[in-house]
């Protein structure tokens, strides 16, 4: 899936999970993000809403939801 490098959010372009770094697609990022229990940056980022967390664990994923829906930003 090489089109995944054109709508990638992630500003991570050091990593090497990240679609710009291989030919893969999108595939080694929700392989490591699912074996570290966290979600992807692009998740985050189309959340319209100050991240409070340095963390990208599921748990830090579904609190920005909710503070975003609790002051009315989703």
């Amino acid at each position: 899936m090489k089109n995944s490098r054109e709508f990638c959010t992630c500003t991570d372009l050091a990593c090497p999970c990240h679609p710009s770094n291989h030919e893969f697609g999108c595939t080694l990022c929700i392989r490591k993000n699912l074996k570290e229990k966290e979600i992807p940056s692009c998740f985050f980022n189309d959340i319209n809403y100050e991240k409070a967390t340095e963390n990208w664990h599921y748990e830090d994923f579904a609190a920005l939801v909710q503070a975003a829906k609790e002051n009315g930003k989703l």
